[in-house]
């Protein structure tokens, strides 16, 4: 490879939010304990250095010495239009762009701008949670269609349960999370079809958070559903560069939107934004020059959840784990242990001081998991994942009573 991923950076003292902004995730109630020996496996971004291009893009933005007000060039536009259809076959016309600072604030804006106070919005549990406040925060009402669980650990879209709250009069928009977080799940271009008629029937608006599509794991297909959907009127797309490659402190969204009318709309809400020349810059080098590092990258997490998988089979059986199609977020069920969520939260978070995120912040359906991103050099995945079986060593005896999983 050329990059080395095994290669561990000291990301504190850096304003790193995962690594430095300990009083912040006490104060949002994630862990009590959080101190210099903590693992943090929590949020969604990379403990890897980007790619090169990408480096000398922003060393050129610095050398010029002078940071003002920015502009959009064609090359923006056409590194996207370039890597999508390139990556996707999807073909993207400029006026279609719209840029946001991140896809939460777009999903606000998206809430606040289509529906009124009261409307429901159709989500698909366990989800991101910040699905939930974009709704909640603004006075909308939740409509869960919560995903199934099969026996291996997959999920799948509940479409009888779906269609029967998109016909509800009340209920005006969806969110899709396509790759699935916290699940890993793609859907098929079937299933994303199917939606997007019944929306359509509907007049049910989608909006797709579709961040981690260039995430996947190797001989996986992510097919966007602007791609799959016979009509595309109805359906804005949030597409980014922030998880692909690392760059969430860089603010950059790019919102597709189709239909002129709703794009004239979504655009008024948003309001006027400029962009950072550092966006720009990085932007236009990944998407023409970071597939290299991409394809890496992804290389990386597969042998990576590998690991992972055959860790837990042989240490800590009782922990069901697969490996998503998509996403670098790991799904881990802890249900067979038969001990209360709260306990299996004091072992990881203050006992083996590794911090991840409860399941129960992605719905009730999530409260037996615990969701791992494995985004690190695997030397801390692997240092992490030892802490935790340690402090559960005591409940691997043949004494111990496993409760039924449920």
């Amino acid at each position: 490879m050329k990059y080395d991923f095994d290669q561990i950076v000291d990301r504190r003292n850096t304003y790193s939010l995962k690594w430095d902004g300990g009083d912040l995730i006490k104060e949002l109630g994630i862990t009590q304990r959080y101190d210099q020996e903590t693992l943090p496996l929590f949020t969604a971004d990379m403990d890897f250095p980007v790619p090169q291009p990408l480096l000398d893009a922003l060393h050129q933005t610095v050398e010029h010495r002078i940071f003002g007000y920015s502009i959009f060039p064609k090359e923006y536009f056409e590194a996207i239009q370039h890597w999508f259809k390139k990556r996707h076959d999807w073909d993207i016309q400029t006026e279609e762009i719209v840029y946001s600072p991140g896809t939460v604030h777009a999903l606000n804006v998206a809430v606040r701008a289509f529906t009124e106070p009261g409307d429901g919005v159709i989500i698909q549990r366990p989800v991101y949670p910040p699905f939930t406040a974009a709704i909640e925060g603004n006075g909308r009402q939740v409509v869960n269609n919560a995903l199934i669980r099969e026996q291996d650990g997959s999920y799948s879209i509940d479409f009888e349960d779906f269609e029967a709250k998109a016909k509800n009069e009340n209920t005006k928009l969806f969110i899709l999370c396509n790759p699935h977080n916290p699940t890993g799940g793609i859907f098929t271009p079937e299933e994303l079809t199917r939606l997007s008629d019944i929306c359509e029937k509907n007049q049910v608006l989608i909006i797709a958070d579709e961040i981690h599509g260039d995430l996947i794991r190797r001989n996986q297909t992510f097919i966007p559903i602007a791609k799959a959907a016979a009509n595309t009127q109805h359906i804005i797309t949030c597409t980014a560069i922030n998880k692909t490659f690392n760059v969430a402190g860089l603010h950059c969204t790019n919102v597709i939107i189709p239909n002129p009318e709703l794009r004239n709309i979504f655009s008024q809400a948003m309001g006027f934004q400029l962009p950072s020349p550092f966006t720009v810059s990085a932007l236009i080098a990944v998407y023409h020059k970071g597939e290299e590092w991409l394809e890496e990258l992804k290389e990386y997490l597969d042998e990576t959840m590998e690991y992972v998988q055959a860790f837990f089979a042989e240490k800590m059986p009782q922990v069901k784990v697969h490996i998503p199609e998509g996403t670098y977020v790991m799904w881990m069920d802890f249900s067979a242990y038969g001990i209360t969520p709260e306990e299996v939260h004091d072992r990881i978070y203050n006992k083996a001081n590794v911090l991840l995120e409860d399941g129960s912040m992605f719905g009730e359906e999530g409260q037996d998991f615990q969701r791992i991103c494995v985004s690190s050099p695997r030397p801390i995945i692997k240092e992490a994942l030892e802490r935790i079986e340690k402090e559960f060593s005591d409940l691997a005896s043949p004494n111990h009573k496993a409760a039924t999983i449920r």
